[in-house]
Parts: structure tokens; sequence; C-alpha cells
């Protein structure tokens, strides 16, 4: 292969967006549009950067963007363990939540800014996206990448503390034992939370959670596991721990207050439940 026969990173980036659309299982020509438009390399900070394979970190052999069009962690802070997230996970989460022009969303967890940026570009024209991060270096990053991204707010904060906006949709990008009640409590009727549901030391899943008339709906979609959300991981809350077979088996979410545990919950928190019967 010859010099002028390599793909240029116009289309290097043009097939990262393919294959994006297609790990995200949907039929929305948007996703393809958003990662085509949006450019990874803007919110890396600058190369070469440090790839994480397996818990090792392998630094790129320059700064060429185009080491960043693979399905790769990359790196954001090693001493924290704090990277930007795999492509097709977040592909995969998007496909899973849908959004849609003029959504209100709320990021819990931003890194710095990539998939907040996405998410801004999926709801416009009309939409919002609330971003939140408890880490003030990031929060501070993100807010930069975000300049031109006029429907991104950001705010450094812990957002099991926040008393968060009504929301169409949360996006969450931390791992949590449970999701706080605060977040349900924020959806719209029709609204909708992603979060990776660390159950406990072998059970990662992510779950999403759809506000109806009469409760929450809840499904495990895939494996996933985040670094742990601060304020919303702590095992001592848990008082029925699923296993990975029940943990999959979740059909509903329950607030304590509204109904008691009864003989379909797999997992029991101290303020909700997750059941294995439907609404």
């Amino acid at each position: 292969m010859t010099a002028d026969s390599r793909a240029s990173l116009d289309e290097i980036r043009d097939f990262h967006a393919k294959m994006m659309a297609a790990a995200s299982n949907s039929s929305d020509e948007r996703l393809e549009q958003a990662f085509r438009l949006v450019r990874r390399e803007a919110f890396m900070g600058p190369g070469p950067w440090q790839i994480v394979v397996k818990g090792r970190h392998l630094e790129t052999p320059s700064s060429d963007p185009a080491f960043l069009y693979q399905n790769v962690l990359v790196s954001l802070d090693k001493s924290k363990g704090i990277n930007n997230g795999e492509p097709f996970l977040h592909a995969a989460f998007l496909g899973a939540v849908a959004p849609q022009p003029g959504e209100a969303v709320i990021q819990i967890g931003t890194g710095t800014g990539y998939y907040t940026a996405i998410l801004s570009t999926l709801v416009a024209p009309g939409g919002h996206v609330h971003a939140v991060e408890v880490d003030e270096a990031l929060a501070n990053r993100t807010r930069d990448n975000l300049a031109s991204f006029e429907n991104a707010s950001v705010i450094c904060a812990d957002a099991t503390e926040l008393e968060l906006p009504q929301a169409d949709l949360i996006y969450v990008s931390a791992g949590v034992v449970a999701p706080p009640i605060s977040w349900l409590q924020a959806l719209r009727l029709g609204g909708r939370i992603i979060v990776p549901w660390q159950a406990n030391e072998k059970v990662g899943l992510a779950v999403l959670i759809t506000r109806a008339k009469q409760g929450f709906s809840a499904r495990a979609l895939m494996p996933a596991y985040f670094i742990p959300c601060i304020g919303a991981s702590d095992p001592m809350q848990t008082t029925k721990t699923p296993n990975g077979g029940e943990a999959r088996s979740i059909q509903s979410v329950w607030l304590t207050r509204d109904r008691a545990p009864d003989e379909t919950a797999v997992a029991i928190y101290r303020d909700l439940w997750f059941s294995n019967a439907g609404l």
C-alpha cells in the first residue's frame, strides 16, 4: 500500500461514525451524523494519549488523531482511573435511550465532555444538556470543551445531593449500587434513565428505567462496569443483593415509601427495590 492510498483522517472519522451507528443498534441516522460531527481529539487534550487496555496504559506512538478512532478507552486521569469511556458501549447506551430534539437531558459524570457534546447534538434544536461533574478539574475541562455548544451547561457538584431539574433523559456515566430516588423523581412521565448498576462485585449491568403513570419499568441491557459514582456506591444500603440471573430478570423499580418489597423483589435497598414483575 502506498502512502497515497492510505485512508485520510476524514475517511477514518467517517468509518468510525459508521461503526458507532452500527454499535448503537439504532436506525436513527442522526447518531452517525453526531459521531461524525463531534471530533474526539478535541476532548482528549494534547497527544500522544494513554490508551487503556485491560488495566494497562499504552501511549500512542504519536499525536495522530487516527489512534482515537477505535473502540478504545482513553485515559483522562490515570491516578483516579478515569477514562473517556468505551465508544461501542456509549453508542449502545445512546441507541437504547434514543435522545430526541427538544429534550431536556441530565448527564451525570462528564469526563471531559465528549459524550456530552454527542448528547447536545442529538437533542438540538430546542433541547438542553445539564452536565454534572463532581471532579472540579474535569468539570472545568468539560466547560472549556463545550464552549461552542450553546445548549449545554456544566455544573461542578455531587449529583446525588443536587436538586435536579425535570428531565426527559438522565444519562449516567458512573457505577451505582442503586440509583438515588431523586434521580427517578426528576424524570418526566415517559422519561428514562440509563445507569450502570453495580449490584455487587460480580454483577455490572446497564439498566434502562422508564417512568410510567403507575411506577417505573426497568430492563437490564448489557454488561457495563464504570468507576463508582460518589454518593451512590455504598453497599451498606443493600438489604438484598441479586445474583447475575436475578439482576437480569428485573422488570420494575419501586420506591419503598410507595410500596414495600414483596416476594418479587430481587434487590432491596434503603429507598427502593427492583422487582422481577412488571408494572
